[in-house]
Parts: C-alpha cells; structure tokens; sequence
C-alpha cells in the first residue's frame, strides 16, 4: 500500500546493525506474542495477507515507533476485535464479560510440538494461462491501491525482464480484503539497478522482483 508501511527503497531511515548470534526472540513477552498470534491464526478467521494488511493500517507514528512484535500486538488487539472473538471492554479488561461462552481451543499445546504446514493450492495450475512469457520485457505497472498490495512504490513504472514464471498462487491484494482469490501467474522480474535508482547505481547490479500478472502490462516493443 501507499505511505510509510511501504518502506522498500526509502533512504535516510537509519543503519541495519548486525546482531552476532541474534537469539530467536530478545524478551519472553516477544515469544508470548508470537504463541497468542499462532494459537488464535488457527481459528481461519483470517488469512496472511489480511493478516500483513492489518499491520499496514496502524497509524504511521505507531508503526514508525514500534518494534517488531509491538506490530504484531497492536495489529492483534484491532483482530481479534474485528472478528469478533473478544469485545473492547474485555480486552481493556483482561476478562471476559460475565455470561459469555468458553470457546473449546483449536490449536493445543500438543499441536505446538509440531510443525503445522500451511497448506496452499498447487501452483502447477493449467487451467490458467499466462498473461506474460519467459525471456519478455515488461512494466510495472504505475498504480496507487489504497489497499493491501505486494507491488513495491520503487518498482512502479519500470521496465524490466521475466526470467522465471513461479506457477500460479493466489493474488494478495483481493485476498487480504476477502474479495476472493483471483489466482494468477507470478514471475520473477529483473529490473537493472539504473533503471530503479538512475545513473548512481552500480551497472553491474540487478534486483529480481516478484509480480503477480496484475502488476504488469507488456511494453509494446
């Protein structure tokens, strides 16, 4: 989407530092996030790209403040409001409201031990043809969707090569809106270094994005 949750490309946002042996979470209440966030994402009350659109709607001071985990959260208390699992008061709370029923879990202690594989359709899909081929020069297209979308701001507009077709999957900017999944061809798109950045960058560098079918539209050369 368009704003600060969009931040590929962006200059002046400060160093990365590399942190030598980094552990998986930096305090239990991290790990605490990610086991309420995996325990209530087996409900299916939503699906990862609602999931990654959700985060992108927090204010842009919130997300411009908050770390990693802080995202998590705050996109997790507007969730699981929205889908109705708990009402605001009990969430401002901590308890539930007298009355209300005790849901049985569907995602137990046992089912953590293991790994739950998320199960997708096949991208191996002959039943829907490629707009775009292997080897052809595309563009990005220059659009500005105020929703959930994968097509990076740095990448509209620019002209590069398809060197890969990935198969078929799902199109997250109808999915993440529950607008249905509109399945299509996802390729992998070089784009030159100059043609992203202009005469500054290396010649020798490329950057492979990768774009659903309605990312793209053919040159016309």
């Amino acid at each position: 989407m368009n704003g600060v949750h969009d931040m590929g490309g962006m200059q002046c946002m400060g160093p990365i530092h590399h942190e030598a042996n980094e552990p998986v979470f930096h305090s239990v209440w991290e790990a605490r996030v990610y086991a309420i966030n995996r325990a209530l994402g087996a409900w299916h009350k939503w699906n990862l790209d609602a999931w990654r659109y959700d985060i992108e709607r927090l204010p842009p001071p919130d997300y411009l403040r908050m770390s990693y985990y802080e995202k998590w959260l705050a996109a997790l208390e507007i969730r699981v409001v929205k889908y109705g699992m708990v009402t605001r008061d009990e969430l401002a709370g901590g308890k539930p409201a007298p009355g209300s029923a005790k849901a049985t879990p569907v995602f137990t202690v046992a089912m953590a031990r293991v790994l739950q594989p998320r199960i997708t359709a096949p991208s191996n899909d002959p039943s829907v043809a490629p707009l775009f081929q292997v080897g052809e020069r595309v563009r990005a297209r220059n659009i500005n969707p105020l929703g959930h979308t994968r097509l990076p701001r740095y990448a509209r507009g620019k002209t590069g090569k398809i060197v890969l077709d990935h198969g078929v999957f799902l199109f997250p900017d109808t999915n993440s809106q529950f607008l249905g999944e509109k399945r299509q061809h996802v390729y992998s798109v070089q784009f030159a270094a100059r043609e992203l950045w202009g005469e500054g960058a290396s010649p020798k560098d490329s950057v492979y994005v990768d774009m659903w079918d309605d990312y793209l539209e053919h040159t016309g050369s």
